[in-house]
């Protein structure tokens, strides 16, 4: 099965009756923010992404374009297209939007700084003119080792790559989550001052397997889509009539300078194999039924199945709230 039909059958799975889903969205997002938050209106930070683009759209749906603010938070490493589907987004759902770039509170912070000072310490001859990424192998090649490695690209187009030791990786991830951090705080500030909550924009991807930054872009009041799996947000993207640009555009990190999609960061197979592999072992679907409906061989679904659980392991700490010695008070989560 080639990647389209295989494409088509994740999509025929996990299909769903999108006017009905998002009557049920809207009507949670309203319950959300003026019963449980008690809040005016939402703040959404707009990517240019499928996943951002849904969560506006539904906001505006549930609350009205009047409600909704959407923020637009480039930096230097954002790339054009990021930049441009962004505004069109706030053009198609006419709601407020401000527009901030991050670029010198980065700076100030290290950002930059940190990031590249541990990719000289693999690469000697990198500096601020090169473009940068970090990538994984795919988890469908039964030789490669789950190390990350760097790729730089100097301003010829000569591209070099190298294994990441362990302390270069935690410096390069640790630096630049400051921009989902320094995000975050724009977002809250907006939220504080007009009264309104903050809603996440993760998908079930990215929430069950933890692809998101401890306070930053895992902070929210509301995360509207965060039970749908990727596929169905992209469901949703048609259903909604978001732009085909958007509808069309794959997952992207839009986190280093060299374009990257998640898959190759992050997931290690395409989303819609992920999806299903996700929804397969949530369902209690063997690797070997698994395979057989993707005309794939069962030690692949069996290293993918692996990897969701070693995910979700490793980021048991990320979902995890404030520690306390002793519980307090009458708080209860939820209320």
């Amino acid at each position: 099965m080639d990647a389209g039909a295989q494409k088509a059958a994740v999509w025929e799975k996990l299909k769903i009756d999108c006017h009905a889903e998002s009557k049920r969205i809207e009507a949670a997002i309203q319950r959300c923010v003026y019963e449980t938050l008690k809040r005016r209106g939402v703040v959404v930070a707009l990517s240019g992404g499928i996943d951002s683009s849904v969560v506006g759209a539904l906001c505006v749906r549930a609350l009205g374009s009047e409600r909704v603010l959407g923020l637009l938070l480039p930096e230097k490493d954002s790339s054009a297209e990021t930049r441009s589907l962004s505004q069109r987004i706030v053009t198609h759902l006419d709601i407020p939007s401000e527009c901030r770039d991050i670029t010198d509170l980065l700076t100030v912070a290290g950002c930059y700084r940190y990031r590249d000072e541990a990719i000289r310490g693999v690469i000697p001859n990198y500096d601020s003119s090169y473009k940068c990424k970090i990538v994984l192998p795919s988890l469908l090649d039964h030789e490669s080792l789950r190390i990350f490695s760097i790729v730089v690209e100097s301003p010829e187009g000569r591209q070099t790559r190298a294994r990441l030791p362990l302390k270069a990786y935690l410096q390069i991830v640790a630096a630049t989550n400051f921009k989902q951090r320094v995000r975050k705080m724009f977002e809250y500030y907006h939220a504080d001052r007009l009264h309104y909550a903050v809603t996440g924009t993760p998908n079930r991807q990215e929430y069950d397997q933890g692809f998101f930054v401890k306070f930053g872009d895992g902070s929210a009041d509301l995360k509207p889509i965060a039970h749908l799996y990727k596929t169905q947000v992209y469901q949703m993207a048609e259903f909604l009539g978001l732009p085909r640009e958007i509808c069309e555009r794959p997952p992207t990190t839009d986190t280093y300078s060299l374009p990257q999609d998640q898959e190759e960061f992050y997931f290690s197979v395409p989303y819609c194999l992920l999806d299903f592999c996700l929804y397969s072992k949530n369902h209690d679907v063997t690797a070997d039924e698994a395979a057989q409906a993707l005309s794939l061989e069962t030690w692949q679904v069996k290293r993918i199945y692996d990897d969701i659980d070693a995910k979700r392991r490793a980021t048991r700490y990320q979902h995890k709230l404030p520690l306390l010695i002793e519980p307090v008070g009458e708080i209860h989560a939820g209320d």
